[in-house]
């Protein structure tokens, strides 16, 4: 049975991702930071006949996450296809943002930690067994600032620069594996989840996660409500 890992896994796009793969054979295992919460999302996919699991981690926490998926392999093997979206929806110790007249190293130092530093550490868990075997997805997701920074408010900016450098590297990742059979592509979405009709709604959306693996083509798909 495949696995996919998703990386920051909450109630809302995190579990509709993990119920669309689970729906079409997938094990799930789910990574965040608070294992009850995780334990919860899990019961839930189970009651559904989803084989799921949780492993929590801290994305800014390097060390941490090393581990989640160290557990993840013992739990599950290895990983098929690597979901990373983590989306702070309560503060996070050391997270703030700042604009453009604001950014500082340190204020934006914590912004790569979490996005950039986070999804290359992700990747780097799984992305070996991945080229050796030939075959795998990682799909990496940012808001849409990351591609066009003026959709963003001004105060989101140092988060934008944290964004538009992960999918730098994510767009780099699928230059140097295409025709590995590993597909890496980024997933921009410029959507209020949920704040809309039926195209702002988690299930909706996962369903472009799934078009995304079982077409594989391109290096980024832009989701967009607006």
């Amino acid at each position: 049975m495949p696995t996919i890992a998703i990386v920051g896994a909450g109630s809302g796009l995190g579990q509709s991702i993990a119920k669309t793969f689970g729906g079409n054979g997938f094990s799930v295992a789910l990574v965040s930071r608070t294992q009850s919460k995780l334990d919860a999302l899990a019961a839930e996919l189970g009651q559904a006949g989803v084989d799921a699991a949780g492993f929590a981690a801290d994305v800014m926490d390097r060390a941490s996450l090393v581990d989640a998926f160290a557990r993840i392999k013992q739990r599950f093997g290895t990983v098929d296809v690597l979901e990373y979206s983590p989306a702070p929806h309560t503060p996070v110790p050391g997270i703030t943002m700042a604009g453009p007249l604001d950014v500082t190293v340190e204020n934006i130092q914590p912004q790569l930690d979490y996005y950039l530093y986070g999804g290359i550490t992700a990747a780097q868990q799984v992305l070996p067994d991945m080229l050796e075997r030939g075959s795998g997805t990682l799909l990496f997701t940012t808001g849409g600032a990351s591609v066009n920074p003026a959709q963003a408010s001004p105060e989101f900016a140092n988060i934008a620069i944290a964004g538009a450098a992960l999918r730098s590297w994510v767009l780099k990742l699928h230059q140097v594996t295409e025709g590995t059979g590993v597909y890496a592509a980024h997933v921009p979405l410029s959507v209020w989840i949920g704040a809309g009709g039926p195209e702002t709604q988690p299930g909706t959306i996962a369903r472009h996660y799934w078009d995304l693996y079982a077409k594989r083509e391109g290096a980024e798909h832009h989701y967009t409500a607006f």
